[in-house]
């Protein structure tokens, strides 16, 4: 591949195919054109000082992509933690919803997604919905998180049912499902305010 002739070519689309090509047979590097300053730039034919800001400008943001740190997305391996990343929004729904949290391979958070918005006390989930969306966002795995208004994070029939049929969906697809997560209020009976469906053995090991 040809580095220069395509630096030309991305040059051209700031200052001009002459300008590009002036510079490159000028200072023969990204770099070298990265070091000179404005007026250096100034000097060559058909560059103003509008084209010789926005060509060390474009260099400039590049170098600051270059450099750039991005924080690592959160770590969602526990209960607890998938619980954290919803618990304020469902909290306040009056009815069920059903959301999906996609994981990249380290299970970290790709995106969250709600799926689903049902009644009081009732959700209707297809698997194709769910996995859908996990293919979409190239899911390595994910977490199934929905809320119980009456507070009682307990799973239903259907919790249970709408779980196993997930399970087996993504074993076909091979994006498994690591977890389904509750979210409810705090009783005596259970000081958590979320209950883990891997955690009460609905989910082979």
């Amino acid at each position: 591949m040809n580095y220069n002739l395509c630096h030309q070519n991305l040059i051209a689309k700031i200052a001009g195919e002459n300008q590009a090509h002036t510079l490159m047979e000028h200072f023969g590097t990204l770099t070298a054109i990265a070091r000179a300053d404005e007026a250096e730039l100034m000097e060559l034919p058909g560059f103003g000082s509008a084209t010789a800001a926005a060509v060390k400008s474009a260099l400039n943001l590049a170098a600051q992509l270059a450099n750039e740190v991005v924080p690592d997305a959160p770590l969602l391996d526990t209960p607890e933690r998938i619980a954290d990343l919803l618990r304020d929004e469902l909290r306040v729904q009056p009815v069920e919803s059903f959301y999906v949290v996609l994981l990249n391979a380290r299970h970290r958070l790709i995106k969250t997604v709600k799926i689903s918005q049902g009644t009081l006390d009732c959700l209707h989930i297809h698997a194709r919905q769910v996995y859908r969306t996990a293919i979409v966002h190239n899911a390595a795995a994910i977490c199934l998180v929905h809320n119980h208004p009456s507070g009682i994070s307990s799973p239903s029939d259907s919790d249970c049912k709408v779980t196993r049929d997930l399970i087996r969906a993504g074993e076909l697809l091979k994006i498994p499902v690591l977890d389904h997560i509750i979210i409810g209020l705090k009783t005596v009976e259970n000081p958590k305010d979320y209950t883990s469906l891997r955690e009460l053995g609905h989910f082979y090991s």
